[in-house]
């Protein structure tokens, strides 16, 4: 068997699972438990399919760091419900899915798999960090485009897409974003800034779509390069006065966009590995008290097949 580490973007997953699997079952107590059911079939598929021989949860510590709010203050600024002074913003969160959250973090540590965020920083800096640390080959999962970036096929960085559902999982390699974007994984980070995106935030450059996005990395290589263009006068008079009257923005844009990859990170144990007895005994007394059922089933048995 290769060895492969597997990255779990989590909380792409089980927002995917809450609104995927309906909400018929209950645990004992009536409470919602979809989520936490679904993310675990996730999982047993996932590992079914592409055999991971170590996989870690990485957690948004802060799904909204203040050091990118402070750079761009409407970065994710419409999906706030509540604003924390000491601590990370409250995100907009279906209140059965933001019930279940415990419950998913009791139910990964059962399974075995190792949870991991960093305060102040989001699930994709964690992501970057270990992607780029890793000596294995490294597969992504998540439905966030942002980690396009990561991706890189001289190391075997691979990025499985699920933003199409779990039944059209793609794989996303440097080919695949040079056919759908015109752009290399290196460059797409300089290609989400200048396109700008409405679900984080980001207001872009004005009058830059993908294509023209696209265009200008291939002309000038990145950002840097368009920028200078714009300033020597190698673009038209309108593109040079848009990349002007943008320059604030794109002064900081690039530090919000680009994920972090040198957080400082311990990875505990990923082994995929099958439970011992007392293991196996926790996670059933939790599957039985919280109705997980099959789902908890499926995922331990789909880790003990490749471990």
């Amino acid at each position: 068997m290769t060895e492969r580490l597997m990255l779990l973007d989590t909380a792409s997953l089980y927002f995917r699972a809450f609104y995927g699997v309906p909400d018929k079952v209950k645990a004992p107590d009536g409470s919602s438990v979809n989520a936490v059911r679904g993310l675990l079939d996730i999982i047993a598929k996932l590992v079914t399919l592409y055999q991971p021989t170590e996989i870690i949860a990485c957690w948004d510590d802060d799904w909204r760091p203040q050091w990118r709010v402070d750079l761009i203050p409407s970065y994710k600024a419409h999906r706030v419900v509540e604003e924390v002074e000491s601590g990370p913003d409250v995100e907009e969160t279906p209140d059965p899915l933001a019930q279940q959250i415990p419950l998913i973090r009791a139910a990964l540590g059962a399974v075995g798999i190792p949870i991991i965020g960093v305060a102040e920083h989001e699930a994709d800096d964690v992501i970057g960090t270990l992607a780029t640390k890793a000596t294995l080959p490294v597969d992504i999962v998540t439905g966030d485009r942002d980690l396009f970036q990561l991706v890189d096929d001289a190391r075997d960085v691979r990025l499985i897409y699920t933003a199409r559902g779990m039944s059209n999982l793609e794989m996303v390699t440097d080919a695949t974003l040079v056919a759908k974007y015109g752009v290399l994984p290196a460059q797409y980070a300089d290609f989400a800034t200048l396109r700008g995106d409405a679900s984080d935030g980001l207001p872009g450059v004005k009058g830059v779509g993908e294509k023209s996005a696209a265009t200008l990395l291939l002309a000038h290589g990145d950002l840097d390069g368009i920028r200078q263009a714009a300033a020597s006068g190698q673009l038209s008079a309108a593109a040079s006065a848009r990349f002007a009257e943008a320059s604030d923005y794109l002064d900081v844009a690039p530090t919000v966009v680009r994920v972090a990859t040198d957080l400082d990170i311990t990875a505990p144990g990923t082994r995929v590995r099958a439970l011992d007895p007392a293991e196996a005994d926790a996670a059933g007394a939790l599957a039985e008290k919280w109705n997980l059922g099959s789902s908890m089933t499926r995922a331990l048995a789909a880790l003990a097949s490749v471990a």
